[in-house]
Parts: structure tokens; sequence; C-alpha cells
């Protein structure tokens, strides 16, 4: 049975304040606090995600029921009001901090600022190649990615919305809608699985669409549940509501409109009589149950860690979208008691500030590490400074809220601007008041002009590995010029007469002619200093490297004939090593060689266990020892970049100190080896073999 007036819909639904309060939190404890307790608790994003599909589907769905149309202009004028002023403000104060510490927080801000004020910044970050997980530059505005999102579907969705309510059946709708969301699902999936790059398919507004589709297909699929109660049924409309307007969603007024006709003779599109069975006792205690077993089991999802593949990409995060929607239908299901023990007071204080607490707390945590750190936030986040955050973006965001947002919420842009005009033409404490916000509105956006201009193209870990391959590039170049023809030596072969003095240990130095060494951008950005303090040596190194590739590049050198008697790997800074691949390192190098492996300093968790599974490969095998970076290098860290991981122009030097001590222990210890063997042979044949 359906009815000729148009359904009532709440302006705002029960549960959803709790809902963005948890999703909130799960993302500040997951930036703030690593490694965290909550190691996933990046889905509180598709949480965000779930619940604007569904709120404004319902606002848009609420609209055409009542007017018939869709107020296109009206629609985005509210979505500004409710957007823009914190996030104008929020790029304003941290542009300009930003520009007062200065260094790498400045890096990119351009190109920051730009993808937020065109609603971009996914599509930016992607392009310039910024990692989300890979977090070595402090990128300021990174967690604006997911609100570029957000924004697109704020811009898309009132244009498609016609073409779904042309469907003559809720079913449909709610299909299509259902049918998007896998397709989103499994283009993540597959581009996760087939090795493209993580950050594409988790910024991409493609591969990440699902949670927002899949809030578009509930607000579908439970407009007949919000409808008026069937006659008879005994409910109030309110029962599952709360029925205050949102200050910023309720009004529709004059601009462009999208004119839909109703289908079905004289029928709303979605206006049906609820179903008296929704409004059961029954119903009303399963969904209740539901929600709270879905709500912890978000939760539960967030406190996984992650991995780089579709398990998690897409799988933790479409299953805390699923969770999400079970508990926004027990939120807003008629009569259910989850919606309101959800929205407690404390959680509903959070969910009418989360979109501040969301964009305050990361720019802050940058600031921050960057001012009293002097790293980035992957070279760890110390617990006080977490916890200063904290308070800082809840101070901050309650500010903005109360005397930024709401103010531009009720009386809109032009408003606000009228009544600070006013304020300067009032009483001398009204006016005061109103040059300070005028004097601040200029000294923010001068700032930030002046961060723009200071940024520098690069940061200083990305300023080191460049420089390092320059001095690679400039020492083949000058190689090949050269007229006399390269050293060469054969494996094992005896060392030179200055490189060996078994009278004289200290005197031991072995050449750089004599070493080959592979790395990684640490070994990358020290490649000045090793070619300084080791004349000849070959460097072959790269970023991003770990030790799996180790074994191919050292059997593609060794087949060469490119291996010399001493062979220095430092593989260990990108990700835990492990047997096989070391078991098959020092197969390449063989018996006849000697392999100096480099243990690994940096800000990384995997850090310990790989220098204890180096030391444990190297105790017992005569040809294998360790280089110590990481003991030379702690006490020193003020040689290292912004990422704590790199080392500079005098860190560089010290990491070529590194290795030539333990290239010259080695030998000594060899030529030690082989005067014992010497002294042996003469005591059981009674002879002196001294030349």
């Amino acid at each position: 049975m359906t009815s000729t007036a148009p359904a009532e819909r709440p302006a705002r639904y029960r549960g959803l304040d709790g809902l963005r309060a948890i999703a909130v939190t799960l993302v500040v404890v997951y930036h703030l606090f690593p490694p965290a307790l909550l190691p996933g608790g990046f889905v509180g994003v598709d949480v965000f995600f779930v619940i604007s599909g569904f709120l404004i589907t319902s606002l848009l769905l609420r609209e055409h029921d009542t007017t018939g149309r869709i107020g296109l202009r009206a629609f985005w004028q509210r979505r500004a009001r409710r957007l823009l002023p914190a996030l104008v403000l929020v790029v304003a104060v941290c542009s300009t901090l930003a520009w007062l510490i200065g260094g790498d927080v400045l890096v990119h801000l351009g190109a920051q600022v730009f993808g937020a004020a065109t609603f971009s910044y996914n599509w930016v970050s992607i392009a310039g190649g910024s990692g989300y997980f890979a977090a070595a530059t402090p990128e300021l505005f990174r967690n604006f990615w997911s609100l570029a999102v957000e924004e697109q579907f704020y811009v898309l969705w009132p244009l498609l919305f016609p073409l779904f309510l042309l469907l003559p059946r809720a079913w449909a709708r709610v299909g299509v809608s259902l049918a998007l969301a896998a397709a989103s699902a499994i283009w993540m999936g597959t581009a996760v699985s087939r090795g493209d790059d993580l950050t594409r398919a988790y910024f991409g507004t493609d591969t990440h669409a699902f949670g927002i589709l899949l809030g578009v297909a509930l607000a579908f699929l439970l407009a007949p549940m919000l409808a008026r109660p069937a006659a008879g049924s005994g409910a109030a409309p309110s029962a599952a509501v709360v029925t205050q307007p949102a200050l910023d969603d309720t009004s529709v007024s004059a601009g462009w409109k999208v004119v839909i006709p109703r289908l079905g003779p004289g029928a709303p599109a979605g206006g049906t009589t609820r179903p008296a069975w929704v409004d059961s006792r029954g119903a009303r205690a399963v969904t209740g149950v539901a929600g709270i077993l879905a709500a912890l089991g978000v939760i539960g999802v967030a406190m996984l860690p992650p991995a780089d593949s579709a398990a998690t990409f897409p799988g933790a995060l479409l299953a805390a979208s699923v969770l999400t929607a079970v508990a926004i239908v027990a939120g807003v299901w008629p009569g259910s008691w989850f919606g309101g023990a959800i929205d407690i007071a404390p959680l509903r204080w959070v969910g009418d500030r989360s979109y501040g607490i969301y964009l305050w707390h990361w720019p802050l945590l940058v600031l921050a590490v960057a001012a009293f750190e002097g790293s980035g936030t992957s070279a760890g986040v110390p617990v006080w400074i977490g916890l200063a955050v904290l308070a800082t973006t809840a101070a901050a965001s309650a500010l903005s809220y109360r005397f930024v947002e709401m103010p531009v919420r009720r009386r809109g842009l032009r408003g606000s601007a009228r009544v600070l005009a006013a304020r300067l033409r009032s009483g001398p404490r009204a006016r005061i008041r109103a040059i300070g916000i005028a004097a601040a509105g200029v000294v923010f956006v001068a700032g930030t002009g002046a961060a723009i201009a200071a940024a520098p193209p690069v940061s200083s870990s990305e300023a080191v590995v460049d420089a390092g391959r320059e001095a690679l590039e400039l020492a083949q170049r000058e190689a090949e010029s050269s007229a006399s023809p390269a050293a060469t030596e054969t494996p094992g072969a005896t060392p030179t007469p200055q490189a060996t003095d078994a009278a004289d240990p200290a005197a031991v130095h072995v050449p750089g002619d004599r070493i080959t060494a592979v790395g990684d951008s640490v070994m990358l950005a020290s490649a000045k200093g090793l070619l300084e303090r080791l004349p000849g040596i070959e460097v072959d190194a790269e970023v991003s490297r770990s030790i799996w590739a180790g074994p191919g590049i050292l059997e593609s050198l060794a087949a060469s004939g490119r291996l010399r008697p001493y062979v220095v790997v430092a593989l260990g800074t990108n990700g835990p090593v492990n047997l096989e691949s070391l078991e098959k390192i020092a197969a390449a190098v063989g018996q006849e060689r000697h392999l100096v492996l480099v243990n690994a300093y940096a800000p990384r968790d995997w850090i310990p266990g790989v220098n204890a599974d180096l030391q444990a490969f190297a105790d017992g095998r005569h040809n294998v020892s360790i280089a110590d970076w990481s003991g030379a290098i702690t006490p020193r860290l003020d040689l290292l970049a912004g990422d704590h991981v790199h080392p500079g122009g005098e860190g560089g030097r010290l990491f070529a100190d590194t290795i030539a001590e333990a290239v010259d222990a080695a030998e000594r210890e060899r030529l030690e080896r082989r005067a014992n063997a010497i002294r042996s042979i003469e005591a059981n044949l009674g002879v002196d073999l001294t030349p």
C-alpha cells in the first residue's frame, strides 16, 4: 500500500553522531599513537564514507519526496557552508605555522593547498607519487585525501541521483548501487593483487568508492522503513530519530533544480508507508543487539594489523564498511534503543566536532614532531607529543566549531561577512574584536602565501639521496672517460703490498678497487662519502631495495666477473631479512670472497629483528662479518636527514668509515689466520718459511 503524501523522513538520524565519534577516534589513535593499539585504525575513514553515502542520499530522497525536485545550488551551498570554513581555517593556520618551523614540512605545500582548494587532493597525491603508508616525507595535509573523495561524491552524486530515481523499484536502485560498490572493491583488490601502487588503490576515487556506494544502497533500502508508520501501528513517526533539524541540511531554497517525474500514480519516489512489523518489539531487540555487535566488530577490524594485500585492501576496509552499514540500520531503526545508547553525550560531542577533529589532528601532529623532534612522523611519535596533539586538537576543533563553523552554517558566507562589517561600525569592543579577526585573517593568508613560496622542491632525505646518485653518475662518467684501463682483480687474488702489512696490523687498509658494495637508499645517500673514503669502490645502490633483491643482483655481478674480493651488502632498511635470502647472498659471494653485512638504523619496528638476524648469520662463518652502522650512527643522529634514516654529507662519511673499518678488520683477521697457518706448518715441519 502506498501513500499519496510525502514520506516523513527525519532531518537527523539517531546513532550517526556516535558512529562518527567511533570513526574519528579510530583514525586519531592510529595516527597519534603508533605503533597503536589500533594498527588498522585507518578503517575509520571507511566508516565516514558509509555514513556520508547514507546521509546524503537520504537527504536527497527527503527533498525529492517533499518537493518533487532537487535544488542543486542549494545543496552545494549547504555543503560549502558545512565544509569550507573549517577547511580554510586549518589550511591557513597550519601553513603559517609550517612556514615558521620550515624544513621538510613545507615540501609540496603548494600542490597540497591546490588539492585541498579544488577537491582533488587524492588525485594530486597520486600524480605526485605521495604515499600514505610509507610516510617518509611529512606531508602536512595528507589526511585531506579522504575529504577529496567525499567532496567529489557531493559534486557528482546529485547529478546522478535522478537517474537512479528513474528505476521503477527500490530493489533495482539498491541492486545497482551494490553492483557498483562490488565493482569498486574488486577493482581495488585487483590493483593490489597485481602489484600496483598501494597508494593509488587506496586513494583512488574509483577504487575506494565502495563504502560510499554501500551507504547509498542502504539509504534506498531503508527508505520505506523510515517513512511514516503503517496505519494502526501505534508507533510515533519520531520513535527512531532525533527530530531537530541539522542546520545545513533542512532548508530547500531556490536555485538550479533537477525535476524528476514521480513514478506511479501520484506516489513519491520511495515514499511508502512503513510495514507494521518494523515497529515490533522483536525487530527493535534484534537490531539493537546487531548494532552493538557491529560497532564492536568495527573496533575489532581496527585492531587487526594491516597487510599489503587484498586481505586488507579491500578485505578489512569492506568488512568495516559492511559492519558500519549494520550499525546504521540498528541506529536509525524505528524504536531501536541502540541509536540513543550510542549517542550518549560524550560521543555526541565528539561526533558533532568529528569533522574538525579529523582536519586538525594530522597537520598538528606533523608540525609538533617537526618542531620538537626535528623529524617526520615516520621517525616515531613520542607519547607526550601524541597526548599534547590530542589536547590541542580537541581545543582547536571546539573553538572552530563554535566560532567559525556554526556561525557560517547559520548565516552563510555572505551573512558572516555582513556581520563582521557591522561590527566594524559598532562600539569599541565589537570593533576591536572585528579588527582582530580581520588582522588574524590577513596574517594567516599572508603566512600561507609565504609558506608556499618558501617550500623546497624536495625533502632533506630526497636531497641527500639525489646528491649520492649524482656522485655515482659523475664517478661513472669519469671512469669511462679515463684513458687508463680500470684495475681488475681475480677472486681471492693476493692483496697488494700497501693493502697488507702483517708486521703492522694497524697499517692494513683495503683499497676501494677490491670492494663491491650493494645497497639501498642509505648506501645511495652515502655514495659520495664511499667514493672519497674508498676510491675505486664499485657501488650498486638504489631506493626501496630490500634483502629479497640481493641474491639476484649479486648473482648477476658474479656472472659478469664484477664481484671483488670484498662484498659489502646493506639491504636491511626496508623490511625484515630472512635466512633463505642470506644463504643465497652468501652462495653468490662464494667462499673465496669475504661478505660484509651492514646492519641498519631506522625508526622502523623491524630494525632490531634485522640486526639480530644479520649478527646470527655472521656468527660462526669465517668469511662473513658485520659493519655496525647502527652503533656508529646512534650517538650522531644529527648527521641524518629529517626522516632519521638517510645520512647527509657528514653522515655519509661516517657510513663509509664504518664500512672501511669493517673491511680492514676482516682483512686483518684473514692475515692473522694465514700467519697462524704458516706458523703451524713451520712447527710441524721444523722449518722456517719466512721469505
